[in-house]
């Protein structure tokens, strides 16, 4: 069935619903897990130029956890701190990593609010060549 997931992660609170929500499909499968992080904002993108921010350190720690207590459940894992757009980072890291399922949690916003804020979730779901599992948090 599934044997490479990809688990975009943001930082947040929303993250642990598909965590929760995950670790039962990948115990039965016996799959691969790799979460992603995208940074986005103006010094991760810059990064060459100003160096590592604090934002980029702390979402490298911040993963390096998630690893480890996903490692400590006996998951076999690994981590992308990735920057850029997020969807799009997304979309390659699972084409990169032959991944056959992309498991994210969402916000659960409404049209008009996606249409201003944008929608990670759904451009994934739209472009992704593989099946996409959406947890609303």
């Amino acid at each position: 069935m599934y044997q490479r997931i990809l688990i975009p992660l943001e930082n947040t609170q929303t993250d642990e619903a598909i965590l929760v929500h995950i670790r039962p499909l990948a115990r039965l499968t016996q799959a691969h897990l790799t979460l992603i992080h995208v940074a986005d904002g103006f010094l991760a993108r810059n990064q060459q130029r100003f160096g590592e921010s604090d934002e980029m350190r702390r979402d490298r720690a911040y993963l390096d956890r998630r690893e480890s207590e996903l490692r400590a459940d006996g998951f076999n894992v690994e981590s992308i701190l990735a920057t850029g757009n997020p969807a799009e980072e997304v979309l390659a890291a699972a084409e990169r990593g032959q991944c056959d399922l992309i498991a994210m949690a969402t916000h659960g916003h409404r049209f008009l609010n996606d249409l201003i804020r944008g929608s990670v979730a759904s451009d994934v779901h739209h472009r992704a060549r593989i099946p996409v599992l959406l947890v609303r948090a």
